[in-house]
């Protein structure tokens, strides 16, 4: 597994590097509290959307996370983010997460491609055994999201963590397939 930044373009949708520049465009939708709801972060000013791709940068030089934007193919506007994160590429599997998507773009075809084309990398270029997907367990749009795609629960860690908000998330994991 070569874990550098690269594009990923399906038919609909583009995944470029994330990279700092994208904070302002970033902003533009992703201040919205309601996106942060069921996440670890909280992110609700531009400083804390600066740190959150600060950070992802950081994972991605210490090759365990692989940040992206996405953008429909057809439009320059960036509509989410998402990652390969927790890559382990000893045991040759990744997590793929910490997406968030403009409200205006969420169950569209936008998250199924993007989905799509990182988990077709994951496998036909990677070659990992294991791909997993882990949300807040009341998060039901993206637990049923996770569904849709094909991934198969696999359980609970109850206190899995607690967020910037102070709540105690417990996590449902999946794997893919």
């Amino acid at each position: 597994m070569k874990i550098e930044p690269i594009f990923l373009k399906g038919n609909l949708v583009a995944l470029e590097p994330l990279n700092d520049g994208h904070v302002g465009p970033l902003c533009e939708f992703g201040l919205n509290e309601e996106l942060w709801r069921f996440t670890f972060n909280q992110i609700t000013t531009a400083e804390h959307m600066r740190s959150y791709v600060e950070t992802a940068l950081t994972e991605e030089t210490e090759g365990t996370s692989l940040p992206f934007i996405t953008k429909p193919v057809k439009s320059d506007k960036i509509v989410g983010c998402t990652r390969f994160g927790n890559i382990d590429t000893a045991n040759r599997k990744m997590e793929v997460g910490w997406t968030w998507i403009d409200p205006e773009w969420q169950r569209s075809f936008v998250n199924t491609e993007a989905k799509l084309l990182k988990l077709t990398h994951a496998f036909e270029v990677w070659n990992c055994v294991r791909v997993e997907f882990k949300t807040d367990v009341l998060n039901v749009k993206s637990r049923n999201a996770i569904v849709r795609i094909g991934a198969v629960e696999e359980g609970i860690l109850r206190n899995h963590m607690i967020t910037d908000s102070g709540h105690f998330r417990n996590s449902i994991f999946f794997q893919y397939p």
